[in-house]
């Protein structure tokens, strides 16, 4: 089975920086799709990037141009890269894989905390 193991997650201040990693076993994420989703206390789990086994990444409107994913695949982990940081990034962020062989199954990590706060 797969597992996600996320790390990264901190306390920073706003204008920060953070770079989130997750790393996968049981399952390749360069033959799949891969991602991060989050969620702040009181809203929707909301998707932030994607990428998929070609390599085309797409982000949420709110995170363009500070936020980049990316993948190792010699380390089969993708990372987050998080620039700019404002309050409002505020959340658990998750990451996922979406395999559709041999039946459609998403895995998800156990999610890593990231506080914007001055």
């Amino acid at each position: 089975q797969g597992r996600l193991v996320e790390s990264g997650g901190d306390l920073v201040q706003p204008g920060g920086s953070l770079r989130l990693s997750c790393a996968a076993s049981g399952v390749i994420f360069s033959e799949n799709t891969g991602g991060w989703y989050r969620q702040a206390p009181g809203k929707q789990r909301e998707m932030v990037a994607t990428i998929t086994r070609g390599g085309n990444t797409n982000y949420a409107a709110s995170v363009k141009g500070r936020f980049t994913i990316s993948r190792d695949n010699a380390k089969n982990t993708v990372y987050l890269q998080m620039n700019s940081l404002e309050p409002e990034d505020t959340a658990v962020y998750y990451c996922i894989v979406r395999a559709p062989l041999p039946a459609l199954t998403q895995y998800w990590g156990q999610g890593t905390q990231v506080t914007v706060s001055s």
